[in-house]
């Protein structure tokens, strides 16, 4: 199989990536977080092998932020939440798409990383780039697609 993209499977990729996006803004809406609300997918061979939202551990009270609106230290962000539920599960995120309502930051990028990852779609960017700078540094694909409710135009 040729790995040359055509125009037709580049409009093909762009419509399956706003479509994630979509579904990782749905996943975002089940964080109990007042702050921020992220959501993550992971996607392998078009299909979601993993997904997550920020939030607490498992057994903590789901509030996130403290009564000064600061968030908790031991809240985890969307992307770990989806690579620990990868890392408990059968599949493998190698050569995989992560796709996320957030760029992610320099901490979990590292995670990004290790996990075998290859893709990441993203709407909005996070505060701090360095995260993201890592990725590309590291040769994962970087992809920010800041409107994807908007109708495609394929």
């Amino acid at each position: 199989m040729s790995s040359i993209k055509t125009s037709e499977s580049i409009k093909k990729q762009s419509r399956y990536d706003r479509a994630y996006l979509r579904m990782a803004t749905e996943w975002a809406k089940l964080s109990h977080c007042k702050r921020k609300q992220v959501g993550a997918i992971i996607v392998k061979d078009n299909i979601i092998i993993a997904d997550g939202y920020n939030g607490t551990p498992s057994g903590f009270e789901n509030c996130c932020e403290d009564h000064t609106g600061n968030t908790h230290w031991y809240v985890l962000h969307a992307e770990a939440n989806a690579i620990l539920k990868l890392a408990r599960s059968n599949n493998r995120g190698q050569n995989s798409t992560l796709y996320i309502t957030l760029s992610p930051c320099k901490d979990c990028s590292k995670l990004i990383l290790q996990a075998g990852i290859k893709r990441v779609v993203f709407i909005k960017g996070y505060k701090d780039q360095t995260g993201i700078n890592f990725l590309q540094q590291a040769g994962i694909e970087i992809v920010q697609i800041e409107h994807p409710f908007e109708n495609d135009e394929y």
